[in-house]
């Protein structure tokens, strides 16, 4: 056989091998990606790359949204008033999932910290508003200085919030706003008199925000919760209720006529489709995340 063609063979059977290894490790590189996207959850819920910022987020449902919003490769905004936790939990949440993650500790009830706050974050897509603080009391027992606090964290801090966002999320194509709210703003739950009132005005804000920029194509909705076991009601049920806290949990799951009480990572689901673009079609939406609460009792 002529020399000439020989080297030539085997030139080209050198490329084809060399593109045969490179086919093999492009397909592996896919797969491996694709088996990291299932492990992290639903494949059809990503968030690709959009900025969110979630206040509440050093712990409880904030934190599980944030880690689930990561996941689905979200560029996460950790926002919280306590600076070392949020900023812990950032670390945390970029470590786990190789996502992009930044934390920043201001009161969502200043004004001027928020502001600022925002002003630092820069241009997002996704507003999520978790800050919240809870009170167990009637009409009777609950003093000006309970109504107040919750509404300045509550109400004021989500007003302050989606405020300071809105120039933003109207710029961005696709801005979305998801507020928390309660079962108890529309259910009558006992002893939560104040509780109850602040989020009754979280649906509402949510309502208005949804329908004053529905043609700006900005989506605003709210998920109001049943009972959720977080670090929270641990913590009210050892404080109020020392040397019972497993008969009062067992009363908090039953409850729900599913029999248990709820995950945050369970809402944290909801959250990210709510937020995702599959979602494209909700706007003025309070979705209960119940266990049958409202429908099986």
């Amino acid at each position: 056989m002529d020399g000439r063609l020989v080297s030539s063979m085997n030139i080209i059977w050198h490329k084809a091998g060399r593109l045969w290894l490179f086919s093999c490790t492009l397909v592996r590189r896919l797969y491996d990606s694709s088996r990291r996207k299932v492990s992290r959850g639903c494949l059809m819920f990503q968030l690709n790359h959009r900025r969110a910022v979630i206040s509440g987020a050093a712990s409880g449902i904030g934190l599980a949204i944030a880690r689930r919003f990561s996941e689905a490769e979200a560029e996460v905004l950790l926002c919280d008033r306590e600076h070392d936790a949020v900023q812990a939990r950032a670390a945390e949440i970029a470590a786990g999932t190789g996502s992009p993650v930044k934390s920043f500790a201001f009161d969502v009830s200043d004004e001027a910290a928020v502001g600022q706050a925002f002003a630092q974050i820069g241009p997002i897509d996704i507003l999520v508003n978790c800050a919240g603080v809870a009170h167990v009391g009637t009409l009777a027992t609950t003093c000006p200085a309970d109504v107040d606090r919750l509404f300045q964290v509550n109400v004021r801090g989500t007003y302050l919030c989606m405020r300071a966002s809105l120039p933003s999320l109207l710029r961005q194509p696709g801005g979305c706003i998801l507020n928390m709210a309660s079962i108890a703003a529309t259910a009558g739950i006992p002893d939560r008199f104040a509780y109850s009132m602040t989020k009754g005005a979280v649906v509402a804000m949510t309502l208005s925000v949804a329908r004053d920029y529905v043609a700006h194509g900005l989506r605003c909705n709210c998920i109001s919760p049943a009972r959720i076991h977080t670090p929270f009601v641990d913590g009210f049920v050892a404080k109020n209720y020392p040397g019972h806290e497993q008969e009062k949990l067992k009363e908090l799951a039953a409850a729900q006529p599913v029999g248990r009480m709820g995950t945050p990572e369970e809402v944290a689901t909801l959250a990210l489709y709510l937020c995702s673009p599959e979602a494209g079609f909700l706007t003025g939406v309070d979705y209960a995340l119940d266990g049958g609460f409202f429908n099986l009792r």
